[in-house]
């Protein structure tokens, strides 16, 4: 499968990048960075906010036969003004859909957030189907992306898989990314799983490892084949508790943890 990522040269599209390589996949890069030395695929200088750049990117794909899907990374990856996150993550996707429609690739698989959930209290099992409860302008712009996703897929019947990724990091750095985190193997294992699922339709899932602390439905993720293998547990004995993990602060009560508190 030829897939395009977006945000190749971020730190989940390194990863993702090599691993989808790795497992077969022809993987083309794009990003606003340029090609990476050792970058295993084709290379796009550009902005995936930039209509006519997409565009020229779907056409050359397109005159050699892709590409057959998209992956969607790109994005600040943190908390900014609301134009600035709406442009971001939810113009990106936007403009990513409209060529994929004119281009008839029928597959898209995106890094949401555990943020676009946020301000949901933790429990022992969050559903993917709780209501959306964004903690930041960053969670809003995931859920705008989101339903923008549900819209086309509804629309033009593109299969649209959001993950709302947690903390993607080598490993867990506080007692909160035990029961966050997404390793590098499971990121690498859930892309692949979301591009090869048979007819997903519009799914959303939980972009988590196999956390022994973690709070998420993972059902969604295991029905497209997701099989996460890592557990942060195996960190759990250095880390230390900080500030956030009192249990009457409402950064610790809640999913987003400090974001719920940062303004």
């Amino acid at each position: 499968m030829q897939v395009l990522v977006t945000g190749a040269a971020g730190s989940i599209g390194t990863v993702v990048c090599a691993g989808l390589t790795d497992r077969g996949h022809d993987v083309v890069g794009l990003d606003r960075m340029v090609e990476p030395e050792g970058f295993p695929g084709s290379w796009f200088t550009a902005d995936c906010g930039d209509p006519d750049a997409v565009a020229a990117a779907f056409d050359a794909l397109t005159s050699t036969g892709g590409p057959d899907a998209v992956v969607h990374l790109a994005g600040i990856p943190h908390e900014a003004a609301l134009p600035e996150s709406l442009a971001s993550h939810v113009v990106t996707t936007g403009v990513l859909l409209d060529a994929m429609v004119h281009h008839r690739v029928n597959r898209i698989v995106y890094a949401s957030s555990n943020h676009a959930v946020g301000w949901t209290a933790r429990a022992d099992q969050i559903s993917a189907a709780v209501r959306p409860r964004p903690d930041s302008f960053y969670g809003v712009a995931k859920v705008a992306a989101e339903a923008l996703l549900s819209l086309y897929a509804d629309r033009h019947g593109i299969d649209a898989v959001a993950t709302r990724i947690g903390s993607f990091l080598p490993q867990p750095e506080s007692r909160r990314g035990l029961s966050t985190w997404l390793s590098h193997d499971d990121a690498v294992r859930m892309f692949d799983a979301c591009l090869t699922a048979a007819d997903p339709g519009f799914a959303v899932i939980y972009g988590i490892s196999a956390n022994t602390r973690g709070w998420w439905d993972m059902a969604p993720g295991h029905r497209l084949g997701y099989s996460p293998e890592d557990d942060a547990e195996v960190f759990a004995e250095s880390i230390e508790a900080s500030p956030e993990d009192e249990a009457d602060r409402v950064d610790a009560t809640h999913v987003g943890g400090p974001f719920v508190t940062e303004q």
